[in-house]
């Protein structure tokens, strides 16, 4: 989850998510990359933040393969963190 005026969302796009060594990692392991865009509040997403009690964003869940438990990744993300997923 993530929002246009969220700057530790803006940072872990630039340095870490839309970087192509992250993206073809995503590629090579069948990653679907889902976003919810948070900048006008929304109900639904609202409901995610509760779920996972969570009073605000980022908030990034990764779903294991056959898996429909999420684990909550950190706030602040890593290349190397996202590599060690896989």
């Amino acid at each position: 989850v993530t929002a246009d005026w969220c700057i530790t969302c803006k940072f872990n796009e630039r340095r870490v998510l839309h970087t192509d060594e992250i993206e073809d990692l995503f590629a090579e392991n069948g990653v679907i990359y889902l976003v919810a865009d948070w900048t006008q509040e929304n109900p639904e997403i609202s409901g995610l933040l509760d779920r996972y009690q969570r009073v605000g964003i980022p908030l990034y869940l990764y779903f294991p393969p056959n898996s429909r438990k999420a684990e909550v990744l950190p706030q602040i993300l890593s290349k190397e963190m996202l590599k060690d997923l896989f």
